[in-house]
């Protein structure tokens, strides 16, 4: 019996080797892999568990150093490798997201050239925006239209350009409020997207605050910074003050009216004509302001529609992917340029509130914008720029440099391109022909030349 039973394990075990020496595949498998594994390097041999199992034992063989997982902390990159890579993301998304818009948006029927363009399609065009914010059709706004994407100006591709970096900022902060994001047309309108931009009265920066309501909207004013250059800060501010206008009138129209000329015109208008809407009392109002609502809708169709027209935007000279640092010590921007790879003009192009290139973090904390490549840079040697303090600040304490350097920074340098003119120069910066003339010495209004620099005086 005990023999029986031998002789019965034996055949349970032998019997599916044998099997397995009968099948052609498996025979034509362990050939192939016999052959890989006679021209591998026999350091690299891998053992299939199956044959493992079947082998003899052996002495265990040395395993082979763990892999460590492959993550965005075992890359090899350096910091200031790793900026680089997130600064070209964010640029990327930024183009993405600017491109996309338009694409799956607003862009749905055929081109039209501008001149040809019926009142139908305008208008229908207006009525697909599907704004909270009433958008109507007729002959005033038409003109504004036409000047916003008439191309012997290049003004909306500029505007184009230099919204990619502003209207992601001005953007964000009207969805935190809740408010309608066409609303960030009114910068286009009201400095053509220009951070320093100043008009004839005073008014300063994207949203043209003039300093008493500037100071009343918590922006800080004085001889080092001006906040309402700051497009952050300054957005906040608008942002306030427009919804503070709505509650007033809960009409966006009439808010984005008072915005310009202040409520007690509106009031005034509304009270001579007898009206409740920005075009039943539209005769009655202050001149620049009759136009400010039909400009406010033209700047929006032509940010919109700009594709339509044939027009595309120039490139932004600014950074689009950038970042902040928080600066609590007097510092002036060329300790920064002078220590990194980052040029003066660029602190400046990103951090315009700082008049005279001195951040005065004496009593507080303040908030230096510099672009994202250059963040970890300027974290590696903040010791070594902040070392530099007496070297750069000390020409300062004398107040007759401080008015020298505060003549030297005022305004900003305009280059002439082709299809300028004098006047739309002179709009565009809400200036005259005439002081422009004054400032760069112009003796005929019409002899311009491509290239040429012309410095716009600041207030």
């Amino acid at each position: 019996m005990k023999r029986l039973l031998t002789i019965l394990l034996l055949l349970a075990v032998a019997l599916p080797a044998t099997a397995l020496d009968r099948s052609p595949r498996p025979k034509k498998k362990r050939a192939k892999r016999a052959k890989t594994e006679a021209a591998a390097p026999k350091a690299d041999t891998l053992v299939a568990p199956a044959e493992a199992a079947a082998a003899p034992a052996a002495e265990p063989a040395e395993r082979p150093d763990t892999v460590p997982p492959v993550n965005d902390l075992t890359l090899g990159f350096s910091p200031e490798q790793a900026d680089s890579l997130v600064a070209v993301w964010r640029e990327r998304q930024r183009q993405d997201a600017f491109n996309e818009f338009f694409k799956h948006y607003v862009l749905d029927d055929s081109l039209e050239v501008a001149d040809t363009t019926p009142d139908s399609l305008y208008r229908q065009r207006l009525f697909d925006l599907a704004s909270p914010i009433q958008l109507p059709y007729n002959s005033i706004v038409k003109g504004y239209i036409h000047r916003y994407i008439d191309p012997r100006y290049h003004t909306i591709s500029r505007i184009l350009g230099m919204s990619q970096y502003y209207f992601p900022i001005i953007e964000s902060a009207l969805l935190r409020e809740e408010m309608p994001v066409e609303l960030r047309a009114l910068p286009i309108i009201e400095s053509a997207l220009s951070p320093t931009a100043v008009s004839p009265a005073g008014a300063v920066g994207l949203w043209q605050f003039m300093p008493t309501t500037a100071k009343s909207y918590g922006l800080e004013v004085n001889s080092l910074v001006d906040e309402r250059r700051d497009p952050a800060r300054a957005t906040e501010a608008a942002i306030r003050y427009l919804k503070d206008l709505y509650a007033i009138y809960n009409d966006w129209t009439l808010a984005i009216a008072a915005y310009n000329c202040g409520p007690g015109n509106v009031n005034k208008a509304i009270a001579r004509s007898g009206g409740k809407t920005f075009w039943e009392i539209y005769d009655y109002l202050p001149r620049e302001t009759r136009g400010y609502v039909p400009a406010f809708i033209g700047a929006t169709y032509a940010y919109a529609y700009h594709q339509l027209h044939d027009i595309e935007p120039t490139k932004a000279p600014i950074p689009l992917s950038v970042d902040t640092v928080r600066i609590n010590r007097l510092m002036h921007l060329e300790q920064i340029s002078s220590t990194i790879d980052l040029p003066l003009e660029t602190l400046r192009l990103l951090n315009p509130q700082y008049k005279m290139d001195i951040i005065p973090a004496t009593n507080k904390s303040y908030t230096l914008v510099i672009p994202q490549r250059n963040v970890m840079q300027y974290i590696a040697h903040e010791p070594e720029i902040y070392a530099k303090d007496s070297m750069y600040l000390k020409e300062y304490i004398n107040p007759a440099n401080i008015d020298k350097k505060r003549q030297e920074r005022s305004g900003t340098v305009y280059v002439v391109k082709k299809g300028d003119t004098l006047g739309a120069i002179a709009r565009r910066y809400r200036v005259t022909t005439s002081q422009i003339m004054r400032w760069n010495n112009l003796k005929n209004a019409n002899r311009l030349r491509i290239g040429q620099r012309l410095r716009i005086e600041g207030r």
